[in-house]
């Protein structure tokens, strides 16, 4: 970090380094109310992600599949966690999960796993509303990453996408040959 001397007028710090912001000059054009609120909404739906999460992997196709699935819905609920912690910081409260949850079941695994994939970018556009209303730099670096496991997520669930769709074309192509 600079080592400027407190007496140091500010405009002079601003010529000098026009990129040196003080901790008083961020603004946000989000605010932390709004944050909190998106986060609780995010939590809100941690069962019904679970149980979504759950059927996938009993419906994957192969043990690697499972696997990545797997990774998935633990990093998720890492942020899960994430979440309540920033929540409970700014507030003193923790969120209250409901009880009872309804969890439709997609018609096919493919159809799970593209409602999963639109699912993790329509996070990513959330999430980046929750980090820039919160005010400072460490929570905002934990959304960071947050933010940063769900394009992961989202890459993950197009590889998926990819092996099923190298999967039809094999048995497509052998089938011809037979």
């Amino acid at each position: 970090m600079y080592n400027i001397p407190s007496n140091y007028p500010l405009s002079s710090i601003q010529t000098c380094y026009p990129y040196y912001r003080s901790a008083s000059q961020e603004a946000s054009y989000k605010s932390l109310e709004e944050a909190l609120t998106l986060i609780e909404q995010a939590v809100s739906g941690e069962r019904e992600d679970e149980l979504f999460y759950d059927y996938l992997v009993s419906v994957a196709p192969t043990q690697e599949i499972k696997d990545i699935i797997i990774s998935i819905r633990d990093d998720e609920r890492k942020h899960n966690r994430m979440f309540r912690m920033i929540y409970q910081t700014f507030t003193g409260k923790t969120i209250q999960s409901p009880t009872e949850v309804q969890f439709q079941k997609p018609e096919s695994f493919n159809e799970g796993v593209e409602k999963a994939l639109i699912g993790e970018l329509k996070a990513v556009e959330r999430y980046r509303n929750i980090r820039a209303g919160l005010p400072n730099r460490y929570y905002r670096d934990m959304v960071f990453e947050i933010l940063t496991d769900e394009l992961k997520h989202a890459s993950k669930y197009n590889f998926i996408m990819n092996l099923e769709l190298k999967t039809k074309l094999k048995d497509i192509t052998d089938s011809r040959y037979v």
